[in-house]
């Protein structure tokens, strides 16, 4: 039996990823920081006492600390994790469009905030307060309304391209960020990207919807000759209410907390961490938006690729392939930038950004195959409170390189927490829930 599905699944899917697509600005946060953050001294330390100075290229604009920096970020991390249970819930009782569309204007209004406001305040309020309301709402629609269409042999796959839209932003926004700030200048290029977005969301946001009522997704082909594949998912859809009372719960929120601080850590900091590895060669410093613009086009597929084969080889061990892979890479990389060998930095750099992305592609997936698709949008909105738990490290780092001038401890302390994130995966099963 071929696996066919309505030709209205895909058209859901690649305009989830188009709203992915504008949602994702935070990933590209470290080419602003590259502008605003203060001057190093001679020995390499961050020179404070500039802090609240005007930039000279930039008018009303002042220098800020990299934890002031790191602030509007981590914050947009929380309040994004917050509003997804509050985006899933929209999405669950309102549909796709209405949460795509409020949260992408929200998020399209404090880009334009960020850039009017010319303060550290304006930063905290446009990305971090209204930026991250406008991602958890909008960013709760797309992936959930996408996998109703789907059965659970394709989870992995769909959940991959949708998301990939999310990491694949930073691969355009970055250089187009630069480009506009070096044209229109910081103000510009946050006012003009916002109301870019807000027209691409209207649009995207308005072609999302439901299965039709009684809707059955195609189920996985079957060889003539071959034994029925064994069901990977729950029989029976969870409510909301009843998945915390299970252990498996807390185990998916700290597995993507695991998953997640890593790759933010290394998001935040990747286009100072390339200016700082590659001062023999200017053109590198020059453009250091390129590491986070690489980092964007390693996400994508990473995302769909992890999500591809996780449908393959089971979530558990995806995730414990990629976790491993770049726990390794975060213990070299205070190395490979102080050796400032710029080839290594990319390849760690970008397993790191692969691990992250992947991790982004099966916590859907995995959601869905423990407590069932239909309350789908409000459940991963809970789960995905692990994500912005993640957040934990990038504000951490910022300490962290302030009191010492590196962020060394910072990649230690986040490879260890990855390890920890694979032994709670090779433990956590599905749960059975009481009607099986």
């Amino acid at each position: 039996m071929a696996d066919k599905v309505p030709g209205k699944a895909w058209v859901v899917t690649f305009c989830g990823t188009a709203i992915n697509l504008c949602l994702g600005v935070l990933y590209a946060w470290s080419v602003w920081v590259k502008y605003l953050k203060v001057p190093t001294l001679p020995d390499g330390k961050l020179d404070l006492a500039k802090v609240g100075t005007p930039i000279a290229q930039f008018p009303g604009w002042t220098y800020m600390s990299a934890a002031e920096l790191a602030t509007p970020f981590s914050l947009c991390v929380i309040m994004f994790a917050l509003f997804m249970i509050a985006g899933g819930r929209i999405q669950d009782r309102l549909g796709p469009k209405v949460g795509a569309i409020t949260g992408g204007l929200f998020m399209a209004v404090g880009c334009i905030v960020c850039g009017l406001t010319k303060t550290y305040g304006g930063l905290v309020l446009g990305m971090g307060v209204l930026g991250g309301i406008g991602m958890g709402i909008g960013y709760a629609a797309p992936t959930p309304a996408a996998l109703k269409w789907f059965g659970p042999h394709k989870r992995g796959l769909v959940a991959g391209l949708v998301v990939g839209g999310y990491g694949g932003a930073a691969l355009y926004i970055s250089p187009l960020a630069e480009w506009l700030i070096r044209t229109q200048g910081i103000t510009g290029s946050f006012v003009i990207l916002g109301i870019f977005f807000s027209a691409v969301v209207i649009i995207a946001g308005s072609q999302l919807a439901w299965p039709p009522a009684g809707y059955v997704p195609p189920p996985a082909p079957v060889k003539v000759g071959a034994a029925p594949a064994k069901a990977v998912g729950t029989a029976v859809d969870w409510a909301p209410s009843e998945i915390p009372k299970v252990w498996q719960f807390y185990a998916l929120v700290f597995m993507f907390i695991a998953g997640t601080q890593s790759g933010l850590l290394v998001i935040a900091n990747a286009a100072p961490v390339l200016g700082k590895a590659a001062k023999a060669v200017p053109f590198l410093v020059a453009n250091a938006w390129i590491l986070a613009s690489y980092g964007g086009l390693v996400q994508v597929p990473g995302r769909v690729v992890t999500g591809m084969y996780s449908d393959k080889i089971g979530r558990d061990n995806a995730y414990t392939i990629i976790m491993l892979a770049s726990a390794v890479c975060l213990f070299l990389l205070p190395w490979v930038i102080a050796a400032g060998n710029v080839v290594l930095l990319f390849i760690v750099v970008g397993i790191a950004y692969w691990q992250y992305g992947g991790t982004l592609a099966l916590m859907p997936a995995f959601t869905a195959d423990f407590f069932g698709p239909k309350n789908l949008g409000m459940n991963y909105g809970l789960v995905f409170l692990g994500w912005g738990l993640g957040f934990f490290m990038t504000r951490l780092g910022g300490s962290i390189e302030d009191w010492t001038g590196s962020l060394a401890w910072a990649f230690y302390l986040s490879a260890i927490v990855l390890i920890l994130g694979v032994i709670v995966a090779r433990i956590a099963k599905r749960p059975m829930h009481a009607a099986e």
